[in-house]
């Protein structure tokens, strides 16, 4: 006999608790969790019994809907998961469940080609690609882009039902730089991958920047019930990147003309797949070809450039090419024998 709605809720709370490991999970912790989310979806107010949460959590470790779900107590107290990497979500699909998934890519395949569905392509061969290998029980035969050991991944559905919802966060943050944290009570308004890196936008009450949080970073995650959501009415996310490469944005700064010499080798690579949307090429050489982008000057760019080492060139602006040089002479000095 399938779940009722309630049951799942319960069991998709417990679950993405116990994937969270960046905080020790008691019982009553999780039945706190648990009231809030049913009470969040469904107006329950009266919350959840202990032995109801006890009863979930022996379900979910049982085979009755395929869990399996290997929780274990540390220190006779604390609630995780042995497999760092389990979720119920990750459960094999059954026949019932692949006659809807193939359904489902059916119809979809039916606006690929439309404009309003274009972004709906790469969704599609990999829902297709997915339940080709189910049905034939055999590994997928395309290998998409992923970093399973990324951190923060945990964050992305919390953050996104955020988004939605319109509900303010605390964020516990350490940059990279940053020697200690930091609590940011965080207004989301969107996010953002970038090389398979996510990262959430938004502003916080102590800073009325727009604020740029990647998600490996975060160290924790609450919600803000006191706090009033200020919704985002002036930015768009197309238009916010459309003269940066990456995710680093300083408003108010007019992008640059950027010219680089691309080598014969490497300009197949970069013609095929621009740095950036700007990019045009102004000149064909013997040697190679020459670019130009209209883009801002961030990290992100620097990057790009460096990843092709001497297959890049800088030519103008006078100070990109002088930060450039800089760091590919402190690079080299790295590689000096010592005396």
């Amino acid at each position: 006999m399938p779940a009722n709605r309630n049951a799942l809720i319960r069991y998709r709370t417990i679950d993405t608790c116990l994937q969270n490991r960046y905080r020790k999970w008691t019982l009553e912790d999780l039945i706190e969790k648990v009231s809030e989310a049913l009470y969040e979806f469904e107006g329950i107010e009266k919350g959840i019994s202990r032995r109801t949460i006890q009863a979930d959590i022996q379900f979910m470790r049982s085979d009755k809907l395929g869990y399996n779900a290997p929780i274990i107590v540390v220190d006779k107290k604390y609630y995780t998961y042995e497999d760092k990497k389990y979720s119920i979500t990750n459960i094999p699909l059954n026949e019932q469940d692949l006659n809807r998934l193939n359904e489902a890519v059916d119809i979809l395949k039916q606006f690929k080609g439309f404009s309003h569905f274009k972004n709906l392509d790469a969704v599609i061969q990999k829902l297709e690609d997915h339940t080709y290998a189910a049905n034939h029980k055999q590994s997928s035969v395309i290998d998409f882009e992923k970093n399973e050991a990324l951190k923060g991944l945990e964050y992305l559905d919390c953050i996104y039902q955020a988004i939605i919802r319109e509900e303010v966060l605390l964020i516990s943050y350490r940059s990279f730089k940053a020697k200690q944290s930091q609590q940011y009570i965080f207004h989301a308004w969107w996010l953002k991958e970038f090389k398979n890196r996510w990262f959430v936008v938004g502003r916080a009450d102590q800073n009325p920047a727009v604020l740029n949080l990647a998600l490996d970073r975060i160290l924790a995650i609450t919600q803000d019930s006191g706090t009033k959501y200020r919704r985002n009415y002036t930015l768009n996310p197309e238009e916010y990147y459309r003269d940066v490469v990456g995710v680093s944005v300083s408003q108010g700064v007019n992008p640059e003309k950027v010219i680089l010499r691309i080598s014969r080798f490497h300009a197949p690579y970069i013609e095929t797949k621009p740095i950036h949307h700007s990019q045009k090429v102004v000149e064909n050489t013997d040697s190679g070809v020459i670019i130009e982008l209209t883009v801002q000057l961030n990290f992100e760019l620097e990057k790009e450039i460096l990843s092709f080492g001497e297959g890049v060139t800088v030519l103008e602006p006078a100070s990109l090419r002088k930060q450039i040089r800089a760091r590919l002479e402190k690079s080299l000095n790295m590689y000096k024998d010592p005396e």
